[in-house]
């Protein structure tokens, strides 16, 4: 499955106010919805890229639940440690949870979807007061049922019989809702397994591409050429920025690709980005909050918020639904080291590191410098100053940002952490990008990022093509 769009025959002389608009299309394919590799990657998200997936649907990202240890932990936390501790990617806990439950764009979900979030342990002669159930009640027992259930049951049977108990495996033919399948892979027959049904997998092959198999990578900067509209695309939503300040803050300008609403229209509307990096939130109950891109941090006191050289007078009042939609980090106390971070430069070397949080990152070129930090000013620091901070990874080029390494001709887009190959200049053309976007840097800066999956061309269609949703 695509997005697609009509290409221009000079596309050779592509411009940002003449990208078109892609007619997106859900492909479901019965007998393959997903692949093998899609269904175990437990790398795919980070645990803090699952809370911001949830932040920006629902509210399921604000609650925590009993875990199956007995620990209280929160939504993202669990399907993390789930997804690892069971050999499941947990994009495939995402959708279903919102198959089986909606939980993760319902606003305000039932007792009885948490119970059952994952719908283990129904089947179609029974349901949820079955005594036999009861065991697999509760948020944490379902995604850790039904991912232990995917990984040592379904998964492990077709490594090892070719088929599960079932009986649904790859080339073995079966009636499902009148109609024959015959499943083309084991991620293909485990979904099968546990939901016998074509409507039930077509509506997980719809999220999944909705949210997982998109065009535009994650980090990428939109602009709608008809109102000016700046959004941002993560997670499969695209997010809103809605002050100057906040792109100024968090985003390099030169990344942005002009589309039309028509490009827009294919994402849904995540939460909205308002507010300037490292500004100052006030709560209705007075405690004041540090904004650090998608998470706030607390201050414990007035003292700690002189002590990081910061006026309390500047705090923005908001309500507890402006701050429900952001993590909640570390409390920053008066011995908190540059919580706001800082470059600082090491007099004797020259190299500068980005610190914050009591811990240091090494910056490794120019390029990286101005395009993560053009609004922060370099302090110079002694050796001694240095040494006293642990070092940690180095900083990245932040997602969206084009990359190519000196004297070679590869391309690479950054996205969720990676980077990610642009096979040709038909490719590169085709998503709207400008040449002069292109950040030329050393080998170090881009060898931070691991290597990811070369992205794809959005395909070209003849204009009587009627694909569409």
């Amino acid at each position: 499955m695509k997005r697609r769009l009509l290409l221009s025959s000079l596309i050779g002389l592509v411009a940002f106010s003449s990208v078109p608009a892609p007619v997106f299309a859900y492909d479901f394919v019965p007998n393959y919805v997903i692949s093998d590799a899609e269904m175990t990657d437990v790398s795919s998200m980070t645990q803090a890229q699952i809370q911001a997936f949830l932040d920006a649907y629902g509210t399921l990202g604000s609650r925590s639940f009993e875990d199956v240890d007995g620990s209280v932990r929160t939504s993202a936390e669990i399907i993390y440690n789930a997804a690892n501790r069971n050999r499941i990617s947990p994009r495939v806990i995402l959708v279903t949870l919102q198959k089986e439950q909606s939980l993760v764009d319902d606003t305000s979900p039932k007792q009885s979807q948490l119970d059952w979030a994952m719908g283990y342990g129904i089947c179609d002669s029974c349901n949820h007061e079955t005594e036999a159930a009861q065991r697999f009640r509760g948020f944490a027992k379902q995604v850790n049922s039904a991912t232990l259930q995917f990984g040592e049951g379904y998964m492990a049977d077709l490594a090892a019989f070719g088929k599960t108990l079932a009986g649904y495996g790859p080339g073995v033919t079966v009636a499902v809702d009148d109609i024959l399948l015959t499943p083309a892979n084991n991620a293909t027959a485990a979904l099968y397994t546990y939901t016998p049904h074509t409507h039930g997998n077509e509506n997980f092959s719809k999220l999944w591409q909705r949210w997982f198999t998109h065009d535009y990578p994650d980090g990428t900067l939109l602009q709608n050429v008809e109102d000016g509209g700046v959004w941002l695309i993560q997670y499969g939503t695209r997010r809103p920025i809605t002050s100057r300040a906040a792109l100024l803050t968090r985003f390099n300008e030169r990344a942005i690709v002009p589309v039309t609403s028509t490009s827009l229209a294919v994402f849904p509307t995540g939460r909205s980005i308002s507010l300037p990096n490292y500004s100052l939130l006030q709560s209705p109950k007075g405690t004041v909050y540090l904004l650090v891109d998608d998470s706030i941090r607390g201050f414990v006191s007035r003292e700690a918020m002189r002590a990081a050289g910061l006026n309390p007078e500047d705090a923005i009042n908001v309500s507890f639904e402006d701050l429900a939609g952001y993590r909640e980090g570390s409390p920053i106390t008066s011995d908190s080291v540059y919580p706001q971070g800082a470059l600082l430069q090491d007099t004797k070397t020259g190299g500068v590191y980005f610190v914050e949080n009591g811990s240091k990152s090494p910056i490794m070129s120019r390029e990286i410098m101005n395009t993560k930090f053009k609004n922060l000013a370099i302090q110079p620091a002694e050796a001694g100053e240095l040494d006293a901070y642990p070092t940690v990874e180095p900083v990245p080029f932040p997602d969206g940002t084009l990359i190519s390494p000196n004297g070679k001709s590869d391309i690479y887009v950054v996205s969720a952490g990676k980077r990610l190959p642009i096979p040709n200049g038909e490719t590169f053309l085709s998503y709207g990008w400008n040449w002069d976007q292109v950040i030329k840097t050393n080998d170090r800066s881009i060898d931070i990022l691991p290597l990811g999956d070369p992205i794809q061309p959005i395909q070209a269609i003849e204009p009587n093509d009627t694909q569409s949703l």
